[in-house]
């Protein structure tokens, strides 16, 4: 009768135990070679037309935004961008310290700070100009002062103008300032240009989004709102011709020093594109990605000829398509 094998003697001979050995060194070395090719960096699955990201938008740029990233994920149905819409401070928060944000859209450049802090984690943000936007001033129906001179305005924002009749003999009520929220680039971009450091005045208000300006302004005859023109662009927008019925747009004139001055302009495509209109700013993408991902893919979209065409049709100045200007006598 044979006997069975002895299994542990088995393992036990010269040769499997070798084979054991080179078995296990083979894995460790392996793994130590996946970790080596790695450098310990993290897997990205996104490409430039696939995947998921987010990325930051200054509020006052949903309307444009919305729509490029609509058509962007109906072009390249496996591209899902998730945006954050916020005021200025909050996005350039978010593009600093959050590290799941691509890239941000607002109207100005890194200051020096911010590039020194991008400097200091070898970061080197790309930046992009895709627009030419206008800060938009609205009032009440009921409001016959529809037009102010640079001056006059400077007056309003500084407060040495308080009340509608010393802007040109209108009503006698109190002229309140409503911007859409503290922190937001259409209150950071009025105190630069008329306040420098010194604060607004106190009939200064903000509300909660540039929307809520134009409802505030609707239902009080004292107030001039400050909104981002693309919230009232689009002429093809329904909510947009609701908005317009509810409010009417003030036209400005340039500084005195300007050769245009005495001639008021609303923030229209033209006016905007031969800078009649004073209260012109720049828009930009600012891209961190660092590689070519989704967020490079989707900043070029919006930089490239559909991304430009849409700005246009949208009622906002685009960086890189010519604007057509007829002029009729």
């Amino acid at each position: 009768m044979k006997s069975k094998p002895d299994n542990n003697s088995f393992l036990n001979q010269p040769w499997i135990a070798f084979s054991k050995m080179l078995m296990g060194a083979c894995v460790v070395a392996g793994v130590f070679v996946t970790s080596c090719g790695n450098h310990g960096k993290p897997t990205f699955t996104d490409t430039p037309s696939s995947g998921e990201i987010s990325v930051a938008c200054d509020e006052s740029y949903q309307p444009i935004m919305q729509v490029e990233t609509d058509t962007f994920m109906g072009l390249y149905k496996y591209a899902k961008v998730q945006v954050k819409y916020l005021p200025e401070a909050q996005v350039f928060n978010e593009l600093m310290n959050n590290d799941s944000i691509r890239f941000a859209v607002v109207s100005r450049e890194l200051n020096a700070k911010e590039k020194e802090a991008f400097d200091a984690r070898h970061l080197i943000p790309r930046t992009v100009k895709i627009a030419i936007d206008a800060v938009a001033l609205v009032v009440n129906n009921e409001n016959i002062d529809t037009v102010l001179t640079y001056e006059k305005l400077a007056g309003i924002i500084s407060g040495k103008i308080s009340t509608w009749k010393q802007v040109d003999g209108g009503m006698e009520d109190s002229i309140r300032i409503v911007f859409d929220r503290n922190g937001s680039s259409n209150t950071r971009f009025l105190q630069e240009k008329f306040l420098g450091s010194a604060p607004f005045p106190k009939n200064t208000y903000a509300t909660n989004s540039n929307a809520a300006v134009m409802d505030y302004v609707s239902q009080n005859k004292n107030a001039l709102g400050v909104i981002s023109v693309n919230w009232i662009s689009d002429r093809d927008d329904p909510g947009v011709n609701e908005f317009l019925q509810k409010v009417k747009v003030v036209a400005i004139s340039p500084p005195d020093t300007s050769k245009d001055a005495g001639n008021y302009f609303k923030p229209y495509q033209a006016y905007v594109y031969l800078k009649q209109y004073p209260l012109i700013r720049d828009v930009y993408i600012i891209n961190r990605e660092g590689r070519n991902g989704l967020g490079t893919g989707f900043a070029s979209f919006i930089a490239g000829d559909q991304g430009q065409r849409l700005l246009k049709l949208m009622g906002m100045l685009p960086a890189t398509m010519p604007v057509r200007i007829i002029q009729f006598k």
